[in-house]
């Protein structure tokens, strides 16, 4: 088991970065060799189920994951996504939280809870580490959007 917490800071208002932040089939924008599927119709909400696929050829896998708390930021009150993983390789939890933040911009809080079934408790340091690195590179991909897009 990995238990970990990214936090970021933005210049995006809160609504602008939870937007961002969850608007699933764009992580795999800013994850490498992932493709996101939402499996149920918009808008996403409690019961929301969507997989991304990772990897490449019989070395890939799918992390299956239902949104089970569903609360977008709204007059100054941070917003909460809760998502379960439910896949049949990769299970435990991950929490998104998007506060306003200073004058006019947000804080995000990842939490993420991440298990790797029969992966022996001696790799849990690596993939705390190379989650970290890979969640933390797709957080910031994400609330970068904005800054990429053309005027």
């Amino acid at each position: 088991m990995v238990l970990f917490l990214l936090e970021r800071l933005s210049r995006l208002p809160a609504d602008r970065a939870w937007q961002l932040l969850t608007d699933w089939p764009r992580h795999a924008d800013v994850v490498p060799l992932t493709r996101v599927t939402v499996r149920t119709p918009p808008p996403t909400g409690e019961g929301t189920v969507f997989v991304a696929r990772s990897g490449v050829g019989p070395l890939a896998f799918d992390d299956r994951m239902e949104v089970t708390v569903w609360q977008p930021p709204g007059a100054g009150a941070p917003g909460k996504c809760r998502l379960v993983k439910r896949g049949s390789f990769v299970t435990g939890w991950a929490e998104i939280e998007v506060h306003p933040y200073g004058d006019g911009g947000s804080r995000t809080v990842w939490r993420e809870d991440l298990r790797v079934r029969g992966l022996p408790g001696l790799f849990d340091r690596p993939l705390g580490g190379l989650a970290r690195v890979m969640f933390g590179r797709a957080m910031d991909g994400l609330l970068a959007t904005d800054a990429r897009r053309p005027g």
